[in-house]
């Protein structure tokens, strides 16, 4: 049995398929396991607190794991570590997040493109069609992710608090969420996965996209993201396509063409899971 893992700081699919691809139990969800920021002991308890995976550790021959936070030996391997004592019987590979939305949103595996991840964290690199290339190295949540999950709820909650949202987005937004600074402040500075909980503020977008406000807003987020880590690779963008996964990036796909029409770029692919791309491709070696 094969497990092919997604994982986000948020969420994390799992997908367990024979070698000839064919799945043989739904798709399981834990929470995300991001070795960047979780310990051990609260990596292992995730992974514990699903009985289905528990019940299926011992028929695990390979688990291919994809994940934000694996971008560096130190998380990477730390994750590996604990994926080993649970599933012992398991040869485990850990690569980073990116290289899942490589192979999910390229067209041949030969396809050479740059490829973003927007979701709860952001991230960009150029795959040749061999070999992925990076040319800033990122420092997380706190300084980079710009157009993330994290970046927009960050942005909301700062706007609330600076009495910048018109007053019928203020309404709506302390409607939907508990704005009170303890709670708030208790949740970034005191509560684990800190990112993922600024992250959940994001859906409040996609919800009131009637809003001149908040049109801008995603706007003002993607070229962000688009000067910052998109012209890394300005050369290349001239001759390839800049695909996307992740769920911000699929709910704001006309923002996406709208930057890239007026900053030169030809968007491609635009993936919201990439799970789906990574079986296939697991698959299709094996």
């Amino acid at each position: 049995m094969i497990l092919i893992v997604d994982s986000g700081s948020t969420k994390c699919d799992w997908i367990a398929v024979d070698n000839n691809g064919n799945q043989l139990l739904e798709k399981m969800r834990t929470k995300g396991l991001n070795p960047a920021i979780l310990p051990v002991k609260k990596l292992k308890k995730t992974i514990k607190k699903n009985k289905e995976l528990i019940a299926i550790s011992d028929q695990v021959t390979n688990i291919y794991f994809y994940g934000a936070g694996c971008g560096t030996d130190k998380p990477k391997e730390l994750l590996k570590g604990v994926l080993e004592k649970l599933f012992k019987k398991a040869a485990v590979e850990v690569q980073e997040d990116t290289m899942a939305a490589v192979y999910a949103t390229i067209n041949s595996p030969t396809e050479a493109a740059v490829v973003c991840i927007l979701g709860t964290g952001s991230n960009c690199s150029y795959y040749d069609g061999k070999i992925e290339h990076k040319r800033v190295k990122s420092l997380g949540y706190s300084i980079m992710d710009d157009a993330s999950g994290n970046y927009y709820g960050r942005q909301l909650i700062r706007d609330y608090y600076f009495n910048n949202m018109p007053e019928d987005v203020k309404i709506a937004f302390e409607t939907k969420f508990n704005v009170d600074d303890d709670y708030i402040k208790y949740n970034l500075y005191k509560q684990p996965n800190p990112n993922a909980y600024l992250a959940s503020f994001a859906e409040f977008m996609f919800l009131h996209k009637d809003s001149a406000y908040i049109i801008n807003l995603i706007k003002t987020g993607i070229r962000l993201f688009a000067t910052t880590m998109i012209m890394q690779f300005k050369e290349e963008i001239k001759t390839v396509p800049v695909h996307f996964a992740g769920s911000i990036a699929f709910f704001s796909k006309p923002e996406i063409e709208q930057v890239a029409q007026e900053m030169g770029f030809k968007v491609g692919n635009i993936e919201r899971r990439p799970i789906e791309g990574l079986v296939a491709f697991h698959t299709g070696k094996s």
